[in-house]
């Protein structure tokens, strides 16, 4: 892998892994357009994790409000300022168990996937998009049940199929359960936290493996350029999530998709 290569897929990482056009199918068609197929899933995992961080620096007030008002549970000093963040607590668990659940399941089964199978999910993605611009919740944070943790943690688990973009999966599912938009896409994306952590504990076995065919600076690339492209995705996103544009989406799936149908 090259330097051009290695930016080139950090970047479509960091701006599909949150745009819901999926991440995981752009990554896969393009390391096949640039003959880099055999390289480990592992380097997949490390631009996720790139992202992660990106999660964590837009949304760090959220997730700092979590962590104090869940240490503040445990000692037994939470009032009613730590209602809203402690909701959020129990559905995130549930959502995290099924999509391990699915994802571990996925994973055994074995499939190779193609791009032609990442393509077509391209075109279900755009299907998934344009429903949810006909759906419309009102559940804020402390309306959480655990009805919404099953409902995305399902979601989140099919959105680990190559083409279905698990932002946007999520996010409409979220909405389906009854969430705001708002709510609905800042809880996508916390999810994504454990799921990215998990998968990279499920990946590490590869390392070895990785480091005979992507170079340390490569991979640092690769990384940063996710990380960058990712926080400004997330910013562009979440208010287009508030207005119901996801749809807007389709407009590029589509043609990606019959494009990817047709001639890979």
């Amino acid at each position: 892998m090259n330097t051009v290569q290695a930016l080139v897929l950090g970047l479509f990482q960091g701006i599909a892994e949150f745009l819901p056009i999926s991440s995981s199918g752009h990554l896969l068609i393009f390391k096949d357009i640039m003959g880099l197929s055999e390289v480990p899933a592992l380097f997949d995992v490390v631009l996720h994790v790139a992202t992660l961080f990106s999660i964590l620096v837009v949304f760090r007030k959220r997730v700092g409000g979590i962590l104090v008002s869940v240490a503040r549970w445990a000692l037994r000093k939470a009032d009613d300022g730590d209602a809203e963040n402690l909701a959020i607590v129990a559905p995130a668990l549930i959502a995290t168990v099924l999509t391990a659940g699915i994802g571990l399941g996925i994973e055994k089964a074995g499939f190779a996937w193609t791009p032609g199978f990442a393509s077509g999910m391209l075109l279900v993605t755009a299907a998934i998009l344009v429903a949810s611009s006909f759906m419309k919740g009102d559940r804020g944070y402390r309306q959480f049940g655990p009805l919404q943790g099953v409902i995305t943690g399902i979601a989140q688990g099919i959105g680990v199929l190559p083409g279905i973009s698990r932002s946007g999966i999520t996010i409409s599912a979220g909405i389906a359960s009854g969430m705001t938009r708002d709510a609905a896409g800042e809880f996508a994306f916390l999810l994504a936290i454990p799921a990215i952590a998990g998968a990279l504990l499920l990946e590490l076995k590869d390392f070895g493996e990785l480091a005979g065919m992507v170079a340390a600076p490569q991979l640092a690339l690769g990384a940063l350029a996710a990380f960058a492209s990712g926080v400004v995705a997330l910013l562009v996103l979440m208010p287009l999530v508030r207005k119901g544009k996801l749809a807007w989406f389709a407009a590029y799936l589509v043609p990606a998709g019959l494009f990817g149908l047709l001639f890979l």
